[in-house]
This record gives structure tokens, sequence and C-alpha cells, in this order.
């Protein structure tokens, strides 16, 4: 990983933001600019050109992710530094398809750089629909903006990258055509929250969690990522992707491999990403006759009548599985993933369940000793222990040895968009996706597809809204686990 000193004092940074007019750019992208600005972090020369499809001024676009800014700061925010802020950022309108609208684009990122003696470079953000992403990097070459001269240009992409593997190979060529794999960025933005990276220093500085971090001492993992919302607005999107897609091939794939990975040669990108690469490489395939044993899909009741839902849909809004790897550190060891909407918390955890010791005999009832990593809404580490209650019998209580970062730091972590755009201005690929590991992930849930068949009526469990969800689940857990930790945090 790259240190971040700000050392731009010959260089002028613009980022293009397509897609500026859209809901991530104005709930997340923007605030996560303005923190990155008030905090000292962003170059000395630095503009911000946001770009959309609707007729706006810059000055009626400011005005709009005003409002937006001051509702989604992750931390402070300021009048005063904001309209500092905000004359670093404007508005230029342009047809994703038009390529006489990317010349005037050209034209204007050159009148820009006119009489100044500064080494230019650009970062651009597609914050668009996959469906545009070819599109604009062709745009991009076409137009001559590729050619200009730039100490560097980055490309940075929002997930889905495909829908499978066959279309993420081509739409990987086809931008492959216009950037190098070293210049392009593809998001998860679930790696670069603050305990996940925590996860990294927690196990590797930490001698006495790495010498007990496998199979010899650890009988469960499981990674839950739970939202109460349905779908919402997303309906027509989530019913072409569902869980599986959506969730589990990237965000939980990406951290099963953050936790299961070896220890990297050293914190470079590449070195820190093969590390991923060989446990993707390293997972067991689904089988047929296992696949009940090894997975089970929900559909919340109601699903199918939400917006631009299907009637007779067989999308996925939940997924519990149960994913092994066949390497020395864990074989045998199950790893239970489980995401899904519409349910009872909205939490993000990793628990690692203990071996239980056996020498004060199973009569004691003690609990096996449980790390849980609380990644949202609280952030924070927890390790369970057992130790013997004051008295003359012994008898044996659960105690917690707690850091919540959340109470120490008032909950300003910063906002993972904050870490991910920092990274991607100073070339630290670490915390991105690289076209490998997203090979492998698709080869892994086109697996699963491919097992389950055309039709998947009978996979498909029903769950009522605001619950655990599929009653299964107690029993799936079971197999392997005591239980779903992350349901109660009393031990």
């Amino acid at each position: 990983m790259m240190n971040h000193e700000n050392n731009t004092e010959h260089t002028k940074t613009t980022m293009l933001i397509f897609g500026g007019t859209g809901d991530l750019t104005h709930r997340k992208l923007i605030p996560a600019l303005y923190q990155l600005e008030i905090n000292g972090f962003l170059p000395e020369d630095f503009k911000v050109i946001s770009i959309g499809r609707r007729d706006k001024s810059s000055v009626e676009y400011r005005s709009e992710i005003l409002e937006s800014t001051r509702k989604f700061s992750s931390r402070n925010f300021e009048e005063e530094s904001y309209e500092e802020f905000s004359k670093k950022v404007s508005y230029f309108k342009l047809k994703f398809e038009d390529a006489e609208d990317y010349k005037e684009l050209k034209s204007l990122l050159e009148q820009s750089n006119k009489g100044e003696n500064k080494e230019n470079s650009y970062l651009f953000y597609l914050a668009v629909s996959p469906d545009y992403f070819s599109e604009i990097v062709h745009q991009l070459e076409n137009s001559g903006i590729r050619e200009m001269d730039s100490a560097w240009q980055r490309l940075v992409i929002e997930k889905p990258f495909g829908q499978d593997l066959s279309s993420a190979e081509k739409l990987n060529a086809s931008i492959s055509e216009v950037f190098e794999e070293k210049d392009i960025y593809r998001i998860d933005h679930y790696v670069a929250k603050e305990m996940i990276q925590n996860t990294h220093m927690l196990r590797f500085q930490n001698a006495i969690f790495e010498s007990i971090w496998n199979r010899h001492h650890i009988n469960n993992v499981q990674i839950t990522v739970l939202e109460k919302e349905g779908v919402g607005t997303r309906g027509g999107y989530y019913d072409h992707t569902g869980a599986l897609r959506d969730m589990v091939q990237n965000h939980l794939l990406q951290l099963l491999a953050v936790t299961a990975m070896e220890p990297p040669k050293s914190l470079d990108a590449d070195d820190v990403r093969n590390e991923k690469v060989k446990v993707f490489e390293k997972l067991v395939p689904f089988q047929p006759d296992t696949l009940n044993e090894q997975l089970i899909l929900g559909q919340y009741s109601g699903y199918k009548k939400e917006d631009k839902v299907s009637a007779s849909s067989q999308t996925e809004t939940l997924v519990a599985t149960k994913v092994y790897i066949d390497n020395e550190r864990w074989k045998g060891v199950p790893f239970y993933l489980l995401t899904g909407k519409a349910l009872k918390n909205k939490t993000a955890q990793i628990t690692i369940e203990f071996k239980k010791s056996s020498l004060y005999g199973e009569e004691k009832d003690s609990e096996p000793n449980i790390l849980e990593i609380k990644i949202q809404p609280d952030e924070g580490i927890t390790l369970h222990l057992n130790v013997k209650k004051p008295g003359v019998v012994d008898q044996m209580a659960m105690v917690e040895m707690d850091y919540c970062q959340s109470c120490l730091y008032l909950f300003n972590s910063p906002d993972s968009y904050e870490k991910l755009i920092l990274d991607a201005l100073h070339g630290d690929s670490t915390l991105f996706t690289r076209w490998d590991e997203l090979q492998l992930t698709w080869k892994y849930v086109d697996a699963i597809f491919s097992t389950l068949g055309e039709d998947r009526t009978s996979y498909l469990e029903s769950y009522e809204m605001e619950s655990n969800g599929p009653e299964s689940l107690d029993t799936f857990i079971h197999t392997g686990a005591k239980k779903w930790w992350y349901r109660n945090r009393e031990y």
C-alpha cells in the first residue's frame, strides 16, 4: 500500500465523473471528495468535471450537490469549506453515444490546460449503467482524449462487471483495447470498509491470531451481509441479477478471500491480490449431489409485487452457502456466507468460531471462543472467552474483550469511497479487483447456476419480510456450527 503524501506542486489532476447527476455521485462520490478536500488529501491543483446528459449549468449543479453533500457527508459539514470545495466542481453536458460531445470535452480539457507548465493527470470515473462502460471508453479513445499529454490516465469502474463470465470477458476485452490492466480500477467498496482493512492488521500484526488462523483451531467462519430494505426502486435491475450475482460474486467472496488468504510477501498491490487469487483458485466447486447441503435460496414474500419485478420471478433475494477451500490451511473448514434483503437486521460482520476445548468436559457447558469483526452498523472487534466465575465451585462464564471503534472515534470512520478515490488518485490498486480475481469468482458463481439448472423453483424458499429468513437456515448452520452468531450478541 502506498504512502499518500500530497506532493503535487507541478501536477494538475482532473477527475471526470460520468453519471454526475446520478444517485451514486450525489450520495457517495461528491461527499467523499468534499471530506478528502477539507482533510487535505486531495492534490493542490484538483478539478472535478461532473458529466451528465441533463441540461444544466455548473451553478445549478453546485446548488444540487450542496444539499447532498450536507446530507450524506460522513463527518462534519461546514458552509465555508464547502464553498471553497465547490469552486473545484463544474458540470458538462454530454450524451454518452455522441462523438461530437466528446470532442467538445477534449477542447474543454485542452483549454483549461493552456498556459500552465504542469503535468496533467486524468481519473475517469464511470458511475453509470454497465451498458455504457464500453461505449464511453471507446469514445475517449476515438475523440483523442486518451492521446492527450498526461502523466497518467486511470479508469474507475463500478460493479456490476458483467452478468456472468462470458459477458465479463467480452466487457474486459473491449475495455482492454483502450486501457491497460494496470490503469483499470474495478471497485468493490466493501473491501475498503474500515474493519475489513483492519482484518489484515489484526491478523498479520498479532501473532496470537495468525498462529491459530487455520483448520487446526477454527471450526467455521461466518460471513454475513444483511439488509432490512427490500429492492425498492431497483426491481428492474435486481430481478435480472439476484443475490448470487449482486452480492456473493463480489462482496462476499472478496470478504472470504481477505479472511482466508495467506500472508502476502509485502503490502504491494499485486502481492496482496496474488494471495486472494490463490484462495479463489482453491474454492471447491458445487456438485449436484451435495447442492441441497451447501446452498439455500430464498425470496421474501411480496417480492413479486415489487415495481418492475416479474410475477413469475425465480430471482433469489437471499443466499446462504457453505463454501470450502481446498488448501492446507482451510481443508474441511466450512465458510458460511449469508446475504439477503428485507430481513430483521441490517448487519455485516465476519465471525470466527474456534474449536472448543474439552479439558473441563462438556458438562461445564462452555461456549466456543468467538471472534467477531463487526463491519456495520457498529464497527469493532469482540473476542469472547471462557473464564471461571468467582466461587468455590468451578463454573464458567463467557466474557467479552471489546474494541468498539465506533465508540472510540464517535462514528467518524471515513466512508469507503474516500479511501478508494484517494487510492485511485495515487495509483494504489490494492483494494481494487484485478481481472483474474473477477474471472475466478464469476467462474465459481456460474458453476452454481449451471448446477441449479433453468428451473430454480424447487430451490427457492419463501420467507417473511423483517424475519431471520427461511426456517431452513437453522438446520443449515447446525451442520457445521453451533448457530448463526450474528443474531444474538449476548453469549
